[in-house]
């Protein structure tokens, strides 16, 4: 079985440092866990898969919970990188965290969009 690698997009990694120092390392810790099998649940992994609910567009993205610290981890898996790619960390307080997650991925679609454009200019 090949092994998973973590990828952080920027804001996550900022997500990550700006929790204080013990429930920084829970995170890593449950973070660390998941990527031992990062795949779903309905395929024999930790991953809990996130759709459409709610107003919210995040199908094929899944969640880590961490219950006793109210945080949660929102990522997605890119295959060919064989990467767990890190969207949002934070607390769950209203759903706020998906907002933020379907936001990231929004502006990463776009970004990728310009950057395809000028890469097609040649």
């Amino acid at each position: 079985m090949t092994a998973w690698k973590t990828i952080y997009l920027p804001e996550a990694r900022e997500d990550l440092r700006r929790l204080d120092g013990s429930t920084r390392l829970m995170v890593r810790k449950a973070i660390h866990k998941v990527l031992q099998n990062p795949l779903p649940q309905t395929e024999g992994g930790y991953g809990v898969p996130l759709g459409n609910r709610q107003g919210s567009h995040l199908a094929g993205c899944l969640k880590i919970k961490l219950l006793r610290v109210g945080i949660r981890v929102v990522y997605r898996l890119r295959h060919t990188e064989h990467g767990m790619e890190i969207i949002v960390i934070g607390a769950r307080a209203d759903s706020e965290v998906y907002k933020v997650a379907e936001e990231r991925l929004r502006l990463q679609g776009l970004e990728n969009q310009n950057n395809a454009g000028i890469e097609d200019k040649g």
